[in-house]
């Protein structure tokens, strides 16, 4: 266990150092701007995805779907996001008991 977390760790510097490393007029260029912009919409958007519509192997549609409806309604109303997070953990929470 320990070796494995001795690479993860290895892999995660060196990781750093490669992006550390990377010359100023690469990161310079509109393309790889945009590209940074837009990558960590898509990751999350990704992880959002799997996170709701995943059991295990099955795609399934239950109470996450409908807080995330939510949170997506408060999100229009420009609600506050502690009150974003409560009132989609509410509504799954009443939608799972019924």
């Amino acid at each position: 266990m320990w070796v494995a977390i001795l690479l993860t760790a290895a892999g995660c510097y060196l990781l750093k150092l490669g992006g550390l490393s990377v010359p100023g007029a690469v990161l310079e260029r509109p393309v790889v701007q945009r590209i940074a912009d837009l990558l960590p919409v898509a990751l999350l958007t990704a992880l959002l995805g799997v996170q709701v519509f995943a059991s295990g192997s099955h795609l399934v549609v239950d109470a996450r779907l409908v807080g995330l409806g939510a949170a997506v309604v408060a999100l229009l109303l420009r609600a506050p996001f502690i009150v974003v997070v409560f009132s989609a953990a509410l509504t799954a929470a009443v939608v799972r008991l019924l």
